[in-house]
């Protein structure tokens, strides 16, 4: 039999559920708006540069934080390429708003110019304040080998070794280090990197493989830019 005021019951219990829930609606949609109006975190990428080692030590040391790694050969166009793959892994992050490269290069070819005295770490900070940067970026390359040889078959593995510093400008703080320092390695000579050779498809890596797998590795660590 029809019941009225059960049908009545049940539209004013989805008439309270309503009345419940705008709240939590409009309240997720202002979160929603903030979001939407917060400005992108600016980065300037100073181009990426060769550290190489010294003769007798076969040791190369980072400019910036004074970290010591084996050095090598740097194979020519090995810090475009570190540049150009950090590059690539930042469109990864939204909140971050890359400055032009031509203009960051630029800028900071003539503070570093007309401050040879200054200090390292003085002149990227100068650098990110002219850029109005919230971030500076700042690669070194330590080794950069090219294997020699095939896909399944070398004479020499590819090596490299590289690090990446974003600093704060403002205060000159390094607010996150990614390092990457590896030499591939036969499964016979190195039971342990069975998971890096599954990556690379079970083959040697080039030089530019193994750097984005690095790069790839390091951001592991990075959880993304805020102000």
């Amino acid at each position: 039999m029809h019941n009225p005021f059960r049908k009545k019951n049940g539209f004013l219990a989805v008439l309270v559920l309503v009345l419940l829930l705008i709240p939590v609606f409009a309240s997720y949609s202002a979160e929603k708006a903030v979001d939407k109006t917060k400005p992108p975190v600016r980065m300037a990428i100073i181009p990426s540069q060769a550290v190489l080692p010294k003769a007798e030590a076969g040791n190369a040391v980072c400019p910036l934080c004074g970290a010591v790694y084996f050095g090598g050969k740097i194979a020519k166009g090995g810090e475009g390429v570190v540049e150009e793959l950090l590059l690539e892994k930042l469109k990864d992050f939204k909140e971050i708003e890359i400055i032009p490269q031509e203009k960051v290069e630029a800028i900071y070819k003539r503070i570093s110019a007309e401050s040879l005295k200054m200090p390292l770490l003085e002149i990227v900070k100068k650098t990110g304040a002219e850029l109005d940067a919230d971030l500076v970026a700042v690669g070194y390359v330590f080794r950069y080998v090219e294997r020699i040889g095939y896909d399944y078959s070398v004479e020499k593995a590819a090596s490299v070794a590289f690090e990446i510093n974003f600093i704060n400008p403002r205060d000159g703080s390094i607010v996150w280090r990614g390092v990457f320092d590896k030499t591939q390695k036969s499964l016979m000579e190195d039971v342990f990197q069975i998971a890096s050779f599954y990556k690379g498809h079970g083959k040697w890596l080039t030089a530019r493989e193994l750097t984005k797998q690095g790069m790839n590795q390091a951001f592991k660590t990075f959880s993304g830019a805020e102000h």
